[in-house]
């Protein structure tokens, strides 16, 4: 079961949900960043790891049985906001083509670092599983 937490009255988030209930297996990832599976940064910038990341996340996904309707919740740890905010629509471009029309709770968050020096984003994400 998932159910989308709407309070009445508020505007509709663009691109993420407020909140959502749901019941049934879990599936958590630690935090996925933008490499390949050699372990080996392909992109410099932002929107090309954001792009691997949330491929290396549907894999993981996959691998515990859930496919990305099922995430219910996603947080994203970026190195430069400036960089994201200027990376929204190929990062949306990206994410269409490997989730689709998925919209779970999301918060994203500027660090000033990460433990892969290269790395320019990281993402946990929760999914439940009917």
């Amino acid at each position: 079961m998932r159910e989308v937490l709407q309070p009445s009255g508020w505007p509709r988030p663009k691109g993420y949900a407020n909140g959502i209930a749901a019941s049934g297996r879990m599936v958590f990832t630690a935090g996925v960043i933008g490499w390949n599976a050699n372990e080996e940064f392909e992109h410099a910038d932002l929107a090309g790891q954001f792009r691997q990341a949330l491929l290396n996340t549907r894999a993981i996904l996959t691998e515990g049985g859930a496919e990305p309707t099922d995430i219910v919740r996603m947080t994203c740890y970026v190195t430069d906001k400036r960089e994201y905010l200027a990376s929204r629509a190929a990062i949306g471009e990206a994410w269409r083509e490997v989730l689709g029309k998925v919209f779970p709770c999301m918060a994203v968050v500027e660090v000033s670092g990460l433990v892969e020096d290269a790395a320019r984003v990281e993402i946990e994400t929760t999914a439940v599983v009917p």
